[in-house]
């Protein structure tokens, strides 16, 4: 049975337009490339769900299941790959495309011709001061690509990942499945993006903040699967010890 637990150093609960929510963590086994996502989540969300729920699925379990992830020692880089990834910003919360590995994955997912134009666009952009013009330029499949990080549950962290196909039709067949509203995300740290949502999802504004302070985690949490659900209204404190004693409805 899902327990109403918030992961360590994580909220349970949060205030959102004026309503506080639970963010449920879910745990799953460690998925695998051919494992049917919707009997994952019906295995291990779908005894704890409620009418009203929401359900947020990461994409990155949804990737891999689709066969979307791969060992980098069987990725070769191309010139280009790694000479476009040394421009990229390097961040703590994951490396993104500043690996050969994954611009040579986003080169596959976007094509050349594409990769360049976002490149010689975001250098221009970034003499006048703005950022993100690569991804906008390129999409949200090249934005969702993950790559090899320390923190990442193994044996993923030696491995490169597309972002999920059809991430809008796997939604709607998870709440089709479930009963409820479904929305695949890509979170980390550093902000939460909004892949796919089945019909009857809150908009995807909602889902970001909701999750803004990454209640699920990325790493050893091994939760890749998380419940929103409204509680009754308390304040919210810092301390995850402290909002675990609420329940929920």
């Amino acid at each position: 049975m899902t327990k109403l637990q918030a992961n360590h150093e994580k909220r349970l609960a949060v205030e959102v337009g004026r309503r506080t929510y639970a963010r449920i963590p879910v745990g799953t086994h460690v998925i695998s490339k051919g494992d049917d996502i919707v009997e994952v989540v019906l295995k291990y969300a779908g005894p704890a769900l409620r009418e009203g729920d929401i359900l947020v699925v990461s994409e990155k379990i949804v990737a891999i299941a689709q066969g979307r992830a791969y060992p980098i020692s069987q990725i070769r880089p191309s010139w280009l790959a790694g000479f476009l990834a040394g421009f990229v910003h390097k961040s703590p919360y994951g490396i993104g495309l500043g690996s050969p590995c994954t611009m040579e994955l986003a080169i596959r997912e976007a094509g050349v011709f594409r990769i360049m134009a976002a490149a010689v666009a975001a250098g221009v952009a970034k003499l006048f001061g703005i950022n993100g013009v690569f991804y906008r330029i390129c999409g949200t499949s090249v934005a969702a690509i993950d790559g090899p990080c320390d923190y990442t549950l193994p044996p993923y962290n030696r491995y490169a990942i597309l972002g999920p196909l059809k991430p809008n039709e796997v939604a709607q067949s998870l709440s089709e499945a479930t009963g409820v509203p479904v929305a695949i995300v890509d979170a980390n740290d550093l902000g939460v993006s909004v892949l796919g949502v089945s019909s009857g999802c809150p908009e995807p504004r909602f889902i970001a903040e909701v999750l803004a302070d990454n209640p699920l985690g990325q790493s050893c949490e091994q939760t890749p699967i998380g419940i929103v659900r409204p509680i009754r209204r308390i304040r919210v404190h810092p301390s995850a010890s402290a909002t675990r004693r609420n329940t929920a409805r």
